[in-house]
């Protein structure tokens, strides 16, 4: 169904896992997509996949824990497509640890890459979006950022973040037509929760009450949905895609 033919989405980390799923759903909807990571070959096998099906991608290599590669590359995207109305803030990493061993670069490192890269890149864009007075920004935040995790305080921190940036532009944008949406998943079976041995994987589906695991194409058609006009009156909104793990 083409419910977003001729729009434009850009979506970050989107070589792998739920990016990846995004683009592909995004695509499948009539999107041109704008993957960007900073493993461009990995980046090129995702645009083949979208190709072979008829869909419109580009890759741009993308560092989110970089402010001039950030600005570098919404500047080429910009300017290979002409514009960005979608944008899904997806990239983000990991450096687990107990709050007591957790070394500053950890701390640093992933709110920088979680939060600050967000901000950057939808900053970079917003201009696009408020001259064409029409703009989705999505950002996929976790249920460790409403919950909190022991031994994920600076994840689980980043993730908050994302949510509060989301309802504050989301009130400062609204005005010109742009909705800013979070979506955040539980349990989702992806590479990050691949190396959880089945005894942690077992402890985690027994506190989800649909008793198992997402898959990326859960949280994908949560964020297709967020970017076409039947979610065009919702903004500020953190969607929950848990299986029931959290229900706040």
């Amino acid at each position: 169904m083409s419910t977003l033919a001729g729009r434009v989405a850009f979506v970050t980390g989107a070589s792998q896992g739920i990016g990846r799923a995004c683009a592909l759903e995004l695509a499948a909807s009539g999107a041109s997509v704008a993957l960007a990571a900073r493993n461009v070959e990995k980046l090129a096998e995702v645009a083949a996949e979208i190709a072979a099906v008829g869909g419109t991608a580009h890759v741009f290599a993308l560092d989110v824990g970089d402010e001039e590669s950030i600005k570098a590359c919404a500047k080429a995207v910009i300017a290979h497509f002409g514009k960005v109305e979608i944008l899904v803030n997806n990239a983000g990493i990991t450096r687990d640890t107990l709050a007591m061993r957790m070394k500053r670069k950890d701390w640093d490192d992933v709110l920088t890459t979680n939060l600050t890269g967000a901000f950057l890149l939808t900053q970079a864009c917003m201009s696009a979006m408020l001259k064409a007075r029409w703009g989705r920004v999505i950002n996929i935040t976790s249920v460790v950022g409403e919950t909190g995790q022991a031994g994920q305080a600076n994840y689980a921190a980043s993730k908050a973040g994302l949510i509060g940036l989301t309802k504050s532009l989301a009130r400062e944008l609204g005005s010109r037509g742009i909705t800013v949406n979070a979506v955040a998943p539980g349990y989702i079976e992806t590479a990050m929760t691949a190396v959880l041995t089945e005894e942690q994987k077992t402890a985690m589906t027994s506190q989800v009450p649909l008793q198992r695991a997402g898959t990326d194409k859960d949280i994908a058609a949560a964020v297709a949905f967020l970017a076409s006009e039947g979610a065009s009156y919702i903004t500020g909104h953190t969607l929950d895609v848990n299986g029931g793990m959290y229900m706040g």
